[in-house]
């Protein structure tokens, strides 16, 4: 009989427990919730691990609450009145984090016997100061010596792409200071190169601790933007060195380039990278690397590895390529950052704080 009265307790107390938790994943307790959103972050490239826990969300939150909100205001404003400027904004960040790691040392002036980065040669045609300039200003006049030029150009690169979907497209982690050195040297050695082979890219992105994926998944990039003719005239009339063009690229399409790039000494004329579709951010630039019209060398070369064709085959899926970059790009924007006592906080973002 006693056995039976605890019995009867027991199952009180169980039927309890699930009237009070019906309705099951919809009303889990709070603690398994926040568990499935640090899983999701991690998912998303969003976890402390990537950024070795130098970096935070809303670094700023106490110092300069209004930080975010200011480059989102002027990117959007710019980005607007000219839609290419998503992509010269996107192309600072990327040019600053491979040289010395994301430290806004792209934007110092070039010093007395010291050519700055800005004066390598794959960065005149870079885009852009002035917005970031437009930002340091408004953000110094509110928090003085507080935000780098180092998260502006991150953040403005996520502001800038987000634009035409409403929303932040990644997470972007702030704390990164700015770095005190400059070198037009460094940048032609450090930047990856649209003449580069397959091994020569995946070389160059390992030296920065990205990986095949994140290669074939950044070099999406080049979905929107323009280069110039210097870029490919050796890929269109003389890719063997005894004249002839590059055999991987489509017909007509080389027939086109060769229509826009008649004079190999053209440094104005510009191409769409992803053509008909270079002021939208999305995955066209597969399916045309698919179709074998990437415009670059190093492009093309994307499909010479099975790994990384592989790759280029699953960005087909939009979806896949959207949540691929958002993890790549926190991990490019991650590269050996200062942070600490490291660098500085610089007050104009072209010199450093004398």
């Amino acid at each position: 009989m006693v056995s039976k009265a605890c019995c009867l307790v027991l199952l009180t107390i169980f039927c309890a427990f699930l009237i009070c938790n019906a309705g099951g994943a919809l009303s889990r307790p709070k603690f398994i919730r926040k568990l499935d959103e640090h899983e999701h972050d991690e998912k998303h490239g969003d976890s402390d691990d990537q950024t070795n826990g130098k970096l935070k969300k809303f670094f700023y939150k106490e110092s300069c609450p209004n930080a975010e909100d200011i480059v989102r205001k002027i990117v959007t404003k710019h980005v607007d009145q000219k839609p290419t400027m998503a992509a010269k904004l996107l192309r600072l960040h990327y040019h600053d984090c491979f040289v010395r790691g994301c430290d806004g040392s792209i934007l110092l002036d070039s010093t007395p016997g010291s050519q700055s980065e800005k004066e390598a040669r794959p960065n005149l045609t870079l885009e852009g100061y002035d917005v970031i300039d437009e930002i340091k200003t408004e953000i110094e006049s509110q928090c003085d010596q507080i935000v780098s030029c180092a998260d502006i150009l991150a953040l403005a690169a996520r502001d800038a792409v987000s634009f035409q979907f409403g929303k932040p497209m990644w997470k972007v982690r702030t704390g990164r200071r700015d770095g005190v050195v400059s070198s037009a040297s460094e940048a032609l050695l450090g930047l990856p190169s649209p003449f580069f082979n397959f091994s020569a890219l995946v070389d160059n992105f390992a030296l920065n601790g990205l990986s095949i994926h994140d290669l074939v998944t950044l070099s999406g990039a080049h979905t929107i933007g323009v280069a110039h003719c210097g870029t490919i005239q050796k890929r269109l009339f003389n890719f063997t060195g005894q004249g002839g063009q590059d055999p991987s690229i489509e017909t007509s399409y080389a027939k086109t380039l060769k229509a826009k790039c008649q004079n190999p000494k053209d440094t104005t004329t510009t191409l769409e990278m992803d053509p008909d579709s270079f002021t939208s951010f999305d995955n066209h630039y597969y399916v045309n690397l698919k179709g074998q019209k990437g415009l670059f060398q190093s492009d093309a070369a994307l499909l010479t590895n099975n790994q990384a064709s592989g790759f280029v085959q699953d960005m087909l899926k939009k979806n896949n390529f959207f949540e691929q970059f958002a993890i790549s790009v926190q991990r490019m924007g991650a590269i050996k950052v200062l942070s600490g006592g490291q660098g500085q906080i610089r007050k104009k973002c072209n010199v450093v704080n004398s």
